[in-house]
Order: C-alpha cells, then structure tokens, then sequence
C-alpha cells in the first residue's frame, strides 16, 4: 500500500468551471518598496475584473469626474424644462381667468341693461300719454 500525498496547492488541478477565474492568496501589501521588481510583487487577490485592477486612480477619478459633470448637466437641463412648462402653466392660466373674468362682465352689463330697459318700460307704462 503507498500513500498519495496531498496537493498543497491547486497546481495541477483544473476547475472543470471555465468561466471561473483562478483565485491566489490574498496577500495584503501595505507598502512596498519601489526597488522591488514588479514582477516579483506577490499579486493581490480581488474580485474586480483585470481591466479595472489595472487603472490608475486619476484616471478612476476623472472618468467619476466626468460622469458627475454630465448628471449636473442633465439635472439643469430637467429643471429648466420643467421652469418653462411652468411659466407657460401660469400664462394659460392668467389668460383663462381673464377670459373668465371678461365674459362675467359682459354678462352683468347685459344684465342691467336689461333690468334698465325693464325699468324704463315700467316708467314709461307710468305716464298720462300711454295710459290714456
């Protein structure tokens, strides 16, 4: 009977999962000195994909940049929309109510007059010359 020894490692092995990613050690690197090779740098395990590992901050930071910048636009552009569907609300509401008010004027001045030529008549019913 021999004995099989154990892989300490997953060298060797294969995941069978294609789309899944070989993991290293997490190895957590606070400062290391610039002399050393990079080649030589134990890499960092992390879960972001290659392309976003490899950028650098300022430009991490100007792409945020950038994108804030744009959503600023949008948000003043939306609110002078909205400022300018209000205005026009306000001037078709002004003009409305002054449509209204118009035609209730034009309706009680045709009101008295006709009350006033009602009176007239009456008065007029009122003299010697028509009554007799």
């Amino acid at each position: 009977m021999s004995l099989v020894p154990l892989a300490s490692s997953a060298n060797g092995r294969v995941s069978g999962k294609p789309w899944k990613a070989p993991k290293s050690a997490t190895v957590y690197v606070i400062s290391v000195p610039l002399r050393v090779p990079s080649s030589s740098r134990l890499p960092r395990r992390s879960q972001m994909p290659q392309g976003l590992r490899t950028k650098r901050w300022e430009d991490r930071m100007a792409k945020t940049q950038k994108a804030q910048a744009i959503k600023k636009l949008e948000v003043e552009l939306k609110e002078e929309k909205q400022a300018e569907l209000q205005r026009r609300r306000e001037v078709t509401k002004e003009r409305k109510l002054a449509a209204e008010e118009k035609r209730r004027l034009e309706e009680a001045k045709a009101q008295m007059g006709a009350r006033k030529a009602a009176r007239l008549r009456r008065k007029a019913g009122r003299t010697k010359k028509i009554n007799h």
